[in-house]
C-alpha cells in the first residue's frame, strides 16, 4: 500500500526494512536473511498491540469525557462506528493469515511470531507454493476470487475506506459532529491511503497489480510480515482518527498551539522626554478556533454579550486571532472595547471584557538642510528627513525642482545635487501597511547658483599683501568661496601672472593651477612695494566657468 498519513520514525524504519527483505526472499535467499524477516514482523505486531492498548484507553477517556461536556457524545459514536468497520476488516485479515499459515505448515496456526520462529527453524517459512496458490491462484495477472483470497482482502480494504469516508462526509454535514477542515483533509488523506493500488510496473512480462506485489511467489514469512503491516496500518489510522474525533468534540477545551512574544503598552506615541512602558508576556492562542468557538463583538460589555448582542461589529478570527482593522480619517484620540465571548466544552460560554485606544494624527514630515536654509547648484547638500512617529528606515523622500537627483546616506540622512537653480519641493515618504504614502505638503527649498570663487594661496584666500619670504614659496595657485559652508571643488584651468622685476614688467602664462617658469620668478624676485596681478580661470562644480583678478603688495 502507498504511504500516508503521519509514521512514526519506528513504522517509516519498519516499513523500509519489509519492503528490503520481500525483494531478497523472491531470490531465495539465505534463512539468515529469514531470520532478519522475522525480527521485523516481531517489531510489527508489538507495534501493532502497543497502538491496540493505546486506543483502548483514548476510546475510554473518550467515553468519560460526555459526561462533563455532552458535546462529546456524537462525536463519540461516530468513532465507535469507524472502529467496528476497522475491527470487522483486521478480523477478516488475521483469518486470511491463519490461513496461509495452517495450509503451508500442514497444522493448525499459533501466534504469530512463535509460528514464523517455528517455522524458521523446522518449518517452511521460505515457502512460497501454497500461499500464492490460495491467495493468488496460477496465474499472476489473474488473480483467484472467493473467501479467504488476495482479490476478496482487496474488496474488503475498498470496503473499508468507502465507509470511514462515508462517516467522515457526513459528518461534515452536521454541526453536532463537524471537524476542523485541516483535520478533515489530512484524516482523509490517511484513510485513503488504506486503498489497495498497485505500481503497474511490469515484472517478466506481467503487469504486476496490487495481489500480486503484495502475496504473488512470496514465501510465508513475507506474506505474514504484510498481512501483519496492514493491520498495524489499520490501527495506526484508528489512532489518528481518535486523536481528531476527541479534540473536534471540545474534550482537550482549547488545543493551543500558537505561543508568541507580546508587547502591550498603554500608548505607541511618545514624546520626548516620557518614558516608555510596556508589558512583555507569552500569549497562547489555538488556530483552530473558529466563530462558533469564539466571537469577538465591538461596542458591548458582558451582560449586553450574555443577552445575545452581536454589538457594532464582529471582529474576523484569522489563525485563532482576532484581526481588527478601523479606519483612521479623523484625526484626535480614539478608543474601542468589546468583549471575547468563547464557548466552553460543556457548551457554555465565558465573556471576557477588552479595551484599546490608540491616536490618529495627520501626517507631518520635516526636512532640515544640515548646512544651509538654501541649497546650491553643482554640489551635495546634506540633509534631514524624519516623519512623526515613523523609524527613520521606512522614510523616504521625493524632490523635484533644479534638476534634482537625491542620494540616500541612511538613518534619514539625504544629499541633494542640483544642475540648476530656482525651487525645490521635497516630500517626505513613508512606508506603511497600505503603502508608501505621503508625510504632509511638500517642502520648498530655494536653489542658488554658487557664489564667485577667489583665488587661494598657500590655502588661504589671497590677502591684499604678502612678504617676499612667503611669496617665494608659492608654487601652485587654488580657489574657493569665501563664507561658504558646502564642499566644492573649485579648479583653476589656467593662469596670468604680472610684475616687475628689477623694474622690468614679466607675464607668466600657465596651462592649469601650477605656477609656469616665468610666474615662479614673479613670485619669487618681484620688486619691493610693487604689486603683483593674478589672473584665473576657475571652473566650478557646477560646471560654469569664471575669471577672477586679484592684485598682491609686495613688502620685505
Amino acid at each position: 500500500m502507498a504511504g500516508g498519513g503521519k509514521e512514526t520514525p519506528r513504522q517509516k524504519m519498519i516499513g523500509m526494512m519489509y519492503l528490503v527483505l520481500t525483494a531478497l526472499l523472491a531470490m531465495n535467499v539465505s534463512k539468515q536473511v529469514l531470520k532478519g524477516y522475522v525480527t521485523v514482523n516481531e517489531s510489527v505486531v508489538k507495534s501493532r498491540k502497543n497502538l491496540e492498548e493505546n486506543n483502548k484507553r483514548v476510546t475510554e477517556a473518550f467515553q468519560q469525557a460526555i459526561g462533563g461536556n455532552p458535546g462529546a457524545g456524537p462525536y463519540y459514536d461516530k468513532a465507535l462506528e469507524v472502529q467496528k468497520i476497522l475491527r470487522t476488516t483486521i478480523e477478516y485479515v488475521d483469518k486470511i493469515k491463519a490461513k496461509v499459515i495452517e495450509v503451508n505448515e500442514g497444522l493448525p496456526s499459533g501466534g504469530d511470531t512463535t509460528t514464523l520462529m517455528w517455522a524458521l527453524k523446522n518449518g517452511k517459512i521460505d515457502g512460497y507454493d501454497e500461499p500464492t496458490r490460495i491467495l493468488i491462484g496460477d496465474e499472476a495477472n489473474s488473480p483467484i476470487t472467493g473467501e479467504l483470497t488476495a482479490t476478496e482482502l482487496r474488496g474488503k480494504l475498498d470496503a473499508m475506506v468507502a465507509g470511514v469516508i462515508a462517516i467522515m462526509d457526513k459528518m461534515q454535514t452536521d454541526p453536532k459532529t463537524k471537524l476542523y477542515p485541516a483535520d478533515y483533509e489530512q484524516l482523509k488523506k490517511k484513510v485513503m491511503s488504506m486503498k489497495p493500488h498497485g505500481s503497474g510496473e511490469e515484472e517478466d512480462g506481467i503487469k504486476m497489480d496490487w495481489e500480486a506485489e503484495n502475496f504473488y511467489h512470496l514465501p510465508e514469512g513475507a506474506v505474514v510480515c504484510n498481512l501483519n503491516k496492514i493491520a498495524a496500518d489499520i490501527k495506526n489510522m484508528e489512532a489518528e482518527m481518535l486523536g481528531v474525533f476527541s479534540s473536534a468534540s471540545g474534550k482537550l477545551a482549547i488545543k493551543f498551539d500558537n505561543i508568541v512574544a507580546r508587547v502591550v503598552a498603554p500608548s505607541s506615541y511618545i514624546q520626548a522626554g516620557q518614558p516608555y512602558e510596556a508589558k512583555i508576556f507569552l500569549a497562547a492562542s489555538s488556530s483552530k478556533l473558529g466563530q462558533g468557538d469564539m466571537e469577538i463583538l465591538l461596542g458591548v460589555d458582558s451582560a449586553q454579550a450574555a443577552a445575545g448582542s452581536k454589538g457594532s461589529e464582529m471582529v474576523p478570527l484569522v489563525n485563532g486571532e482576532g484581526d481588527y482593522k478601523a479606519g483612521t480619517s479623523g484625526e484626535g484620540d480614539k478608543e474601542y472595547k468589546g468583549v471575547i465571548k468563547y464557548k466552553n466544552p460543556d457548551g457554555t460560554f465565558k465573556y471576557y471584557p477588552f479595551e484599546g485606544a490608540y491616536k490618529v494624527a495627520k501626517p507631518a514630515g520635516t526636512v532640515s538642510a544640515d548646512l544651509m536654509n538654501v541649497f546650491y547648484v553643482g554640489v551635495a547638500n546634506p540633509i534631514t528627513a524624519s516623519a512623526a512617529g515613523i523609524a527613520p528606515q521606512e522614510v523616504s523622500i521625493s524632490a523635484s525642482g533644479g534638476g534634482v537627483s537625491s542620494v540616500s546616506k541612511g538613518s534619514g540622512k539625504y544629499e541633494l545635487r542640483f544642475t540648476s537653480s530656482g525651487e525645490c519641493n521635497i516630500t517626505v515618504m513613508a512606508k506603511t501597511k497600505d503603502g508608501t504614502k505621503a508625510q504632509g505638503p511638500a517642502l520648498k527649498f530655494k536653489v542658488k547658483s554658487l557664489p564667485k570663487p577667489e583665488i587661494k594661496i598657500n590655502g588661504k584666500f589671497a590677502p591684499p599683501e604678502m612678504k617676499k619670504s612667503e611669496m617665494s614659496i608659492v608654487s601652485a595657485i587654488g580657489a574657493g568661496a569665501p563664507g561658504f559652508d558646502f564642499q566644492a571643488n573649485f579648479v583653476v584651468t589656467s593662469l596670468e601672472v604680472v610684475g616687475k622685476v628689477k623694474g622690468r614688467l614679466i607675464e607668466g602664462k600657465s596651462n592649469g593651477s601650477s605656477l609656469s617658469g616665468d610666474a615662479l620668478k614673479i613670485f619669487k624676485d618681484a620688486d619691493a612695494n610693487t604689486k603683483i596681478f593674478v589672473d584665473a580661470t576657475i571652473k566650478g562644480p557646477d560646471g560654469k566657468v569664471t575669471r577672477t583678478t586679484t592684485g598682491i603688495k609686495v613688502i620685505r
